[in-house]
């Protein structure tokens, strides 16, 4: 009787747990279903309002497309006249074109032989250049050469430094042995 009175009790506390996260979850749909019919209720009023909008900008566009009709047909007048303008200036303008035409000619003579003097000069200094690339090289060939030799030059140094300093070191230790020496015979009575 109490093995079954502490399970019908764990079963009471599980349904109670189960009612308990049903009534949460109910609970959060009812949040999530106000917040649905909130924003439907602004997109409704949002729809009015591009309603409104739209007949007010239809009426625009037929009031504007009166207005566009109007100066379309005047800018039409306008074209013709400077149609009538432009077709006499063109014949000026053809007049000019072919002046400019022969005048083109003799630029592009002039041009060619300045491109032929431009050819020469080019040659000239590719010469030269080639010249100075030549003498540069050799520079730069000599100039190596004393860098190397400088280098083991300098590795020749590194040595010597570094055996005058062993010898240094050595030299040292040979002080500190004949003072500690010296302090020993200080302190033999027989000596002193």
């Amino acid at each position: 009787g109490v093995f079954l009175y502490s399970h019908l009790q764990q079963k009471v506390r599980n349904a109670e747990a189960l009612a308990q996260k049903y009534k949460q979850q109910q609970e959060a749909l009812s949040a999530q279903l106000q917040v649905v019919y909130e924003h439907r209720s602004r997109l409704e009023r949002s729809l009015q309002k591009e309603r409104g909008e739209h007949k007010k900008t239809k009426e625009d566009f037929l009031v504007y497309k009166l207005e566009a009709q109007e100066a379309l047909n005047k800018e039409k007048q306008d074209s013709m006249n400077r149609y009538g303008a432009l077709s006499s200036q063109h014949k000026i303008l053809k007049n000019q074109h072919d002046d400019v035409k022969k005048q083109l000619l003799d630029l592009q003579l002039q041009h060619n032989s300045l491109r032929l003097e431009h050819r020469k000069s080019l040659e000239s200094h590719s010469q030269k250049l080639s010249q100075l690339q030549q003498e540069r090289d050799s520079e730069v060939t000599s100039l190596q050469d004393t860098v190397f030799k400088l280098r083991e030059e300098s590795k020749l140094l590194r040595k010597a430094h570094q055996e005058v300093h062993s010898q240094l070191l050595s030299a040292q230790a040979q002080m500190e042995e004949f003072r500690q020496l010296k302090e020993a015979l200080q302190k033999m009575p027989g000596l002193r």
